[in-house]
């Protein structure tokens, strides 16, 4: 067993005095006591997480369209730190397995596909998630909505409390993203109705407000909306808001892509209509893509995935509501971000997978009035497995076992901090995880899923360095200052050649530093690197 599959041991202390010791070494942050007492009570995590969801759908954003109206996450923004965004996952499954162990999928062993799609498994003995870590330590946990990371959804291990629509297990409920809805309640499976962003947004609230949860304890809620990935159904009294929007089309969602990888060519989602406007083609999702029977134009699509947004606001909303009418909003970190981004046509894509911020990056909000400075934004790269680490940090326990990430809290005390130099790594592993990774490579297998290979990238700054993991494939190598939409690779630009070593270089060392065994088997590129 590996040193991440085993926890750090704890020093338990039991002080039965009537005088609290104030100041001793021996209380360890790890360790908080059975009951929290006063100031020494860590706070509250609600981690809101949205799915398929760009930034560029959320007002607050300087790249959303101009029409977006997402007025309770803006104001969750204007309490808080605006991140330009996060890098979690290139799809829903090892985003969220890296949301549950702090680690990039290449470190996360014995997960992987299995049966009918979306069906998946994993062993918690090689694979045991954080959530079960808090819950040991004094944190009661709970987890709403969605579950797209093995058939054990972890009731009574890792979770107290679950609502949860675990589609590995019920896989012929797997596209009901919206409506009736196969949840299991803390195990008792049950049949649903009405619209999922409801469900999920009063479920939690009644969880806030304390009904069924413990009183004396802090507590961790991750709430996973099925919003807005496809078919992207929005409530109906949303439906047709948005419909006189005016929508730009990408400047790159036809060919030709000059400096691109030839694999977009493969990737192609959107054809030529009427008067040269874009209608969907087939999307490569397993789930949503309704091109076949109702292939809208492009600024019907955007403007119906907007539409969703808009009932995931309400929810922001309405569960900020319940902490600060619970009188718990000054004591809860509220993290507000999505599994991963969703291409509205940027690159000719209508799915993730991708290296591009439109493809790829999530927004990511964080707040807590009178701990984290309000009204600010921050430009520094994250990654999920940042968060991870960071949610440790602030309940005052030490790692458990090696993560990837790295301590947000000095940006959450200083957004602009000068301190904060680190890049952020991000990839593309398809249905693989752990060594399997190294195996597929080492041995020549096939290292692409829908139609996208492999890749790591690496953001350092306003630098985006992307490595596919494709034998003769291209580089890519994008400055973000000046082309925020990805659309001229520099990576034969003589202007930009320290950089790119000092960023080939950086990212060698990142991959060393997170054990990733296939390092040695990465396939040469176009350059011969």
């Amino acid at each position: 067993m590996n040193g991440y599959a085993r926890f750090v041991p704890c020093l338990c202390f039991s002080i039965f005095c009537g005088v609290a010791l104030i100041g001793t070494n021996l209380l360890r942050a790890a360790e908080p006591p059975e009951e929290p007492i006063g100031k020494r009570r860590p706070p509250n995590i609600l981690l809101i997480y949205t799915d398929d969801q760009s930034y560029k759908t959320v007002g607050c954003y300087p790249e959303s369209f101009s029409w977006v109206r997402t007025p309770h996450i803006d104001k969750l923004a204007a309490s808080g730190i605006r991140f330009s965004g996060c890098y979690i996952g290139s799809w829903c499954m090892p985003s969220r397995a890296t949301m549950l162990t702090g680690r990039l999928p290449h470190g996360i062993e014995s997960m992987r596909m299995e049966g009918a799609y979306p069906g998946a498994t994993y062993d918690p003995q090689q694979t045991p998630f954080w959530p079960k870590v808090f819950r040991e330590r004094g944190y009661q946990t709970a987890q709403i909505g969605k579950w797209h990371t093995g058939v054990d959804a972890g009731f009574g291990r890792d979770w107290d409390y679950q609502i949860v629509w675990n589609r590995p297990k019920y896989t012929e409920n797997a596209g009901n993203y919206y409506e009736d809805q196969t949840l299991e309640f803390n195990g008792e499976k049950r049949q649903t109705a009405g619209y999922s962003t409801d469900n999920y947004t009063k479920w939690a609230c009644d969880y806030i407000r304390g009904d069924i949860r413990a009183a004396d304890k802090p507590w961790y809620l991750w709430l996973c909306y099925g919003g807005v990935h496809g078919p992207s159904h929005p409530a109906k009294r949303h439906k047709g808001q948005y419909k006189a929007a005016e929508v730009k089309q990408p400047a790159d969602i036809f060919p030709p892509r000059p400096g691109k990888p030839a694999y977009l060519e493969k990737t192609q989602a959107w054809a030529k209509g009427p008067n040269g406007q874009a209608v969907m083609g087939k999307s490569g999702e397993k789930f949503g893509d309704e091109s076949k029977k109702n292939a809208k134009t492009h600024a019907a699509w955007v403007q119906q995935v907007n539409e969703c947004v808009l009932s995931l606001d309400e929810g922001v909303g309405q569960v900020i509501d319940a902490l600060r009418e619970s009188g718990q909003l000054e004591n809860t970190l509220v993290v507000f971000t999505a599994d991963q981004g969703f291409s509205m046509g940027e690159h000719g894509f209508r799915t993730k997978l991708a290296p591009y911020d439109a493809n790829y990056r999530s927004p990511l909000i964080i707040s807590q009035p009178g701990t984290i400075p309000a009204g600010k934004s921050c430009e520094q790269p994250i990654g999920g497995q940042d968060l991870v680490v960071t949610f440790f940090q602030q309940a005052g326990m030490q790692l458990p076992w090696k993560m990837h990430g790295r301590d947000l809290s000095p940006l959450l005390k200083d957004p602009q901090t000068k301190e904060w130099n680190h890049p952020v790594l991000y990839e593309h592993m398809g249905h693989d995880f752990g060594s399997d990774t190294t195996k597929v490579l080492s041995t020549g297998g096939d290292a692409t899923h829908s139609n996208v290979p492999w890749y790591v990238a690496l953001r350092s700054g306003k630098l985006k360095y992307v490595r596919t993991l494709k034998a003769g494939e291209t580089e890519e190598l994008y400055d973000l200052a000046t082309d925020p939409e990805e659309l001229t690779n520099v990576i034969g630009s003589d202007k930009y050649q320290t950089q790119l070593s000092e960023l080939r270089t950086l990212m060698t060392a990142e991959l060393k530093r997170t054990e990733a065994g296939f390092i040695e088997h990465m396939p040469k590129t176009a350059s011969g690197k």
